[in-house]
């Protein structure tokens, strides 16, 4: 079974992609061989209200019966805009969202707002857990619109050290995975995931050596990114750095865990 962690649709104001509608998803789904994605709505970024795109990704999924099987979705919500609690129980109650998805750089609050604070307990209370994307798009090549700076893992460790026992999948992880020792045992410790998706998710002998292959999951950042090389960073897998269960656990076996299906 494969599972992509990371995926999108809807649009970015800055840049045309392809493959950003349900149906292209999941055309680019068959091709690649992927039975499930978890799917957020890339609108819910820029919508001054999330809940807007959270109401569009729900009529999306639910347009096509093959959409409900083959789509999980994940909630955009900003914890710094009114009513956001409503929100979040519209989007577990009816709209059926099994993670939630934050944006401090977008949605401009610090990542240890009371807010957003209060919002990853309550996750956690629900047992959803909370997506962080270290980087959107390369700001090398970026709008002058968008946002300069790009996080690094240490960057969302102030949230882990507020609400250590959530849930956590951390996406994009294009820059520095370099941790002190503290924040190393206190990440080893968390119920957290790191799809492929990123840039420096490549030197597999290092990483599985300091955070266990129990960490990582597939993931694209379709349609931002192309669809393959997350896919690519498993199946080119020495024997020495993962054996064919360990693939398994990142193809799939490790978000089906966080996910409890």
């Amino acid at each position: 079974m494969l599972i992509d962690s990371n995926a999108y649709v809807g649009h970015w104001p800055f840049r045309q992609f392809e493959y950003n509608t349900p149906e292209a998803l999941s055309e680019r789904m068959k091709e690649f061989g992927t039975d499930v994605s978890i799917v957020s709505n890339l609108n819910g970024i820029f919508y001054k209200n999330t809940q807007h795109a959270n109401e569009e990704l729900f009529e999306w999924i639910n347009s096509k019966r093959v959409y409900k099987d083959r789509f999980i979705p994940f909630a955009v919500i900003n914890p710094v805009y009114g009513g956001w609690r409503d929100d979040l129980n519209t989007c577990i109650s009816r709209y059926g969202c099994k993670g939630v998805r934050l944006y401090p750089q977008y949605h401009r609050y610090d990542i240890t707002n009371p807010f957003c604070v209060e919002l990853v307990k309550l996750c956690r209370d629900k047992g959803l857990p909370v997506v962080f994307c270290l980087r959107m798009v390369d700001n090398r090549t970026s709008s002058w619109l968008d946002i300069e700076k790009e996080w690094s893992l240490k960057d969302i460790m102030p949230v882990i050290k507020a609400v250590p026992d959530a849930k956590y999948m951390v996406v994009n992880v294009a820059n520095s995975t370099v941790l002190n020792e503290e924040d190393t045992a206190l990440f080893k410790k968390t119920d957290i995931l790191m799809d492929t998706s990123g840039r420096n998710i490549t030197d597999w002998g290092d990483l599985f050596k300091r955070f266990g292959a129990g960490k990582f999951c597939f993931g694209t950042q379709s349609p931002i990114l192309d669809y393959c090389t997350g896919l690519l960073r498993i199946e080119s897998l020495r024997e020495s750095e993962a054996d064919e269960q360990a693939k398994e656990l990142l193809r799939a076996g490790n978000v089906k865990g966080m996910l409890g299906i």
